[in-house]
């Protein structure tokens, strides 16, 4: 089995190196998941710009969150679920929403619900939503450039939790505290 290199800013290519150290300098580490990733330095580019682009959408930060982690958690990514917990923190976002995605229990209010069944079904049937769901998505409030907004959302975290799993990206210390795992039934 291939293990992943997890790079430093010294060990790091040269296009990944100002990357990461703006990420040093922003976080005061480098987190495991640009560690990995700063192997290919377009990949690395490519995540942390829909990472902006995403959070620059019409979502506040409850609904990025929701979008986050109900990706994150379906996927089972126990880097991602751990980091955007911290992030959502960072947003104030309220750590009831938080335990709720993480722990798949219900949203708070009924849009943010919509929101999460409607994020679960377009990552289980691969944008092959139903007439139904779509309904019921725009009938909480939402509309078509939401609908794309999930679509880029997805895009990222599809970037993130698949980089993960091929390197077994630890959670390492930056997120140990919100470590997670999936519950079973």
């Amino acid at each position: 089995m291939s293990k992943f290199i997890f790079h430093t800013v010294e060990t790091a290519p040269e296009k990944s190196k100002p990357m990461l150290e703006g990420a040093v300098k922003q976080m005061g580490a480098v987190p495991g998941l640009f560690a990995v990733m700063a192997e290919s330095p377009e990949t690395l580019k490519a995540y942390q710009q829909l990472h902006q682009i995403f959070m620059n959408c019409s979502f506040d930060a409850e609904e990025l969150t929701v979008v986050w982690q109900t990706i994150n958690v379906e996927h089972e990514c126990t880097f991602c679920v751990p980091a955007h917990t911290a992030i959502a923190h960072s947003m104030k976002v309220d750590p009831a929403l938080t335990e709720a995605l993480r722990n798949e229990e219900t949203m708070p209010t009924e849009k943010l619900q919509a929101l999460h069944d409607f994020t679960l079904a377009m990552v289980r049937e691969r944008g092959n939503v139903s007439n139904e769901q779509m309904d019921a998505f725009f009938a909480a409030g939402y509309g078509q450039q939401q609908v794309l907004e999930i679509i880029l959302g997805l895009s990222q975290k599809v970037i993130s939790n698949y980089t993960n799993h091929v390197a077994k990206t630890p959670v390492g210390p930056m997120f140990e505290q919100f470590a997670w795992t999936k519950k079973r039934n």
